[in-house]
């Protein structure tokens, strides 16, 4: 795993990128992200992974937004991110979890070349307020061992806003 100082280091060479970037969010071998100010919750209480499911839009206002248990909430990084010749990984910060909210479900390793922000599938088990712009999670990152020639350019590349599930792409590849 990359230290702080490597982290520095790499953002320098251009082989990582963080948008807005303030060096005072560096850590030992981490750097953390805020969150972004728009949230998405489903709108039906079932999921079907093999359909768009349609998600309302929450603004996160400066006076917080309070968050309910069972309610899966999807989010964002307010940083844009890119790794070229690393690979990411994010992670909820200590002080997040402390708090009874899980910032990512499953996804927390991103791949080689992505370029974006960072969805954030945010779960409690109280209910909590979060602020936008609040230090919500740290990605760090590690090297990567062999060629890097195959870099992602999946359904998320270049995502900006939050993202609700694609999984249903899956299925309508499968079908052609």
């Amino acid at each position: 795993m990359y230290t702080g100082e490597k982290i520095l280091e790499e953002i320098k060479k251009g082989n990582i990128v963080i948008k807005p970037f303030d060096k005072k969010r560096i850590n030992p071998n981490s750097y953390n992200l805020r969150l972004g100010d728009e949230l998405y919750v489903y709108d039906e209480l079932t999921i079907d992974s093999k359909k768009k499911n349609s998600a309302k839009r929450l603004v996160i206002p400066k006076t917080g937004l309070l968050l309910q248990p069972n309610v899966l909430y999807i989010g964002r990084t307010k940083e844009y991110t890119e790794s070229h010749d690393c690979i990411p990984m994010l992670n909820g910060r200590s002080s997040i979890g402390r708090l009874g909210i899980s910032v990512h479900i499953t996804a927390g390793f991103g791949d080689v070349g992505f370029k974006g922000t960072w969805t954030l599938e945010l779960f409690c088990v109280k209910p909590v307020v979060i602020y936008p712009d609040m230090e919500i999670c740290q990605i760090c990152y590690f090297p990567a061992v062999g060629s890097t020639g195959i870099s992602y350019n999946g359904k998320y590349q270049g995502q900006i806003d939050a993202v609700p599930s694609r999984m249903y792409d899956d299925f309508n590849k499968k079908n052609k």
